[in-house]
């Protein structure tokens, strides 16, 4: 019997090497592009589905790109959140540190020394599911499962949506675990 692979992971060397510039842009997409020019960066979006617009939030578009492993996220018109996923997405460096597909306590780790070279209290946030985020470089650690694992599964987001994340992109992008 084969066992259906799920839970494969792509070493990084088999991934995209993108770069995160903090607000501005995670590898070639830059937050604020229109569909058009993420899809022509991306070599083409493949579906795209709304998600409903609410009291707090306006209707959002998802948009999964023909490069495994992104989610893209569009407020109106505009790029506003990008999630890598942590099997198969490009592998997405920080000041030097893999995000991706990483063990969750490990990158946390990280956060935590880089902000007390920081302004501690001004560095390191949590979400309310205790999702560990980082207010200089406007990432969120979300994690997915790999088999009997979690990984990280960053989502990025523009400045604007620092203050309140949790309410900024759609309940259900968030993980459950």
């Amino acid at each position: 019997m084969v066992m259906f692979e799920w839970w494969n992971v792509l070493a990084d060397d088999e991934r995209r090497q993108w770069t995160l510039d903090s607000f501005v842009s995670v590898g070639p997409l830059r937050f604020g592009m229109s569909p058009g020019e993420a899809s022509a960066m991306l070599d083409g979006v493949t579906a795209a589905s709304y998600c409903p617009a609410s009291e707090s939030l306006p209707a959002i578009v998802r948009g999964d790109s023909s490069e495994p492993g992104v989610k893209l996220y569009y407020w109106g018109e505009r790029l506003s959140a990008i999630v890598v996923d942590a099997l198969r997405g490009p592998q997405v460096f920080a000041d030097g540190m893999a995000l991706v597909g990483r063990v969750s306590s490990d990158l946390e780790k990280w956060m935590v020394d880089r902000a007390e070279a920081h302004a501690a209290d001004s560095e390191l946030i949590y979400m309310g599911a205790g999702i560990p985020g980082s207010d200089t470089l406007g990432v969120f650690i979300d994690v997915q499962r790999a088999g009997d694992h979690l990984l990280t599964r960053p989502v990025f987001v523009p400045s604007e949506a620092m203050d309140d994340p949790s309410h900024f992109l759609p309940r259900d992008m968030w993980s459950r675990y």
